[in-house]
């Protein structure tokens, strides 16, 4: 009687396994889905980008127009899913928690589009589009043009140093969640739109919450039996091989120097350690720097931090009991620290 009763309780857990591995393949397969699907809505406003491109995006102001009362400038970057609608509605309700410092700010959230939602809107010819993840590394566009989407994000910054409508603007904070995460991890390395703006005496950061994958300058990882046997782990970027035309030109050692000295906040969710989450970036270039986001951002901020020149102007803070959630994320304590200055954070410094 004991030994079927354990049999069963065998039986009982290996369906639950089976179970359990099924709906994880199902989220998987819905994520990847999702990806190649149109997206559900075009943000409404646009910006050129060079002469013959434009990007859509949202934004909380009419920036057509001078905005003395803007002090703060906060640009949020979408996900995977290129859902802008989505990260907006998360960006008004950290702008709505901020009180009065998310009353003097701007809220803006450009959107990377794919050919695919390009066709699925009919949208003009003008409009960038990039390869479904290929803006997360600042890959050219597929179209109209080569612009990159460091490109894009260099516009942006370009149109906050105007005085003409930006005449108190004293802070620009480039924040991101998971693929927008990476995003701004790599144009925090990358990015040529900081110098107009600290030349007015406009301060910079950039907020990286739960990204799959960190660039590393060098070709150590944190799991060095599965970089061995991963043709391209140290390629871009995930590594400082083979970087796209945007950042080909400085060497790898000023790339570091620029990073460094950015003020940086690693935000990471306490909870975010799912090593078959469905939206994780299972690669064997990105599982070479950990088994899951949580592990990969400490990981990462502990390589950087012993490396020669250490990172005195970046931060990590961890986010108590949130798993991969944007929205809980920007606005956690922490979050709202990150992008508004508000007290609250125990870890923020």
């Amino acid at each position: 009687m004991k030994a079927l009763t354990a049999l069963r309780k065998i039986l009982i857990l290996l369906f639950a396994l089976l179970i359990a591995q099924a709906v994880s393949q199902v989220w998987a397969a819905d994520e990847v889905a999702h990806n190649h699907r149109p997206v559900k809505e075009i943000a409404d406003a646009r910006i050129a980008v060079g002469d013959r491109a434009t990007l859509p995006l949202y934004l909380s102001a009419d920036w057509s127009k001078p905005l003395p009362g803007i002090n703060r400038a906060v640009l949020i970057l979408h996900g995977r899913l290129r859902d802008a609608d989505v990260y907006f509605r998360s960006a008004k309700t950290a702008q709505a928690a901020a009180g009065d410092a998310g009353k003097a700010a701007i809220m803006i959230v450009p959107q990377f589009l794919a050919g695919i939602d390009i066709d699925a809107y009919q949208l003009p010819p003008e409009t960038l589009r990039w390869t479904f993840e290929g803006w997360e590394g600042g890959d050219p566009a597929r179209g109209p043009t080569s612009a990159s989407s460091f490109d894009a994000l260099d516009a942006i910054l370009a149109k906050l140093a105007d005085r003409t409508i930006f005449p108190n603007l004293k802070q620009v904070v480039v924040a991101g969640h998971s693929g927008g995460a990476q995003i701004v991890q790599r144009y925090a390395i990358a990015g040529k739109g900081e110098a107009a703006l600290t030349a007015l005496g406009i301060a910079v950061r950039y907020v990286v919450a739960n990204p799959s994958s960190y660039a590393y300058f060098d070709s150590a990882r944190p799991q060095p039996s599965i970089a061995a046997s991963c043709p391209g782990y140290n390629d871009w970027k995930y590594g400082m091989d083979a970087r796209p035309p945007y950042l080909a030109g400085p060497t790898v050692s000023a790339l570091e120097q620029a990073y460094v000295a950015r003020r940086v906040i690693y935000l990471l969710g306490t909870k975010d350690t799912n090593p078959n989450h469905p939206a994780l970036d299972k690669s064997c270039m990105a599982e070479a720097e950990g088994p899951y986001r949580y592990a990969r951002g400490h990981a990462y901020a502990a390589v950087m931090q012993a490396r020669d020149a250490g990172t005195p102007h970046h931060s990590l803070w961890d986010v108590p009991g949130v798993g991969h959630d944007g929205d809980r994320m920007l606005t956690s304590p922490c979050g709202l620290k990150a992008l508004f200055d508000l007290p609250g954070c125990e870890a923020g410094q």
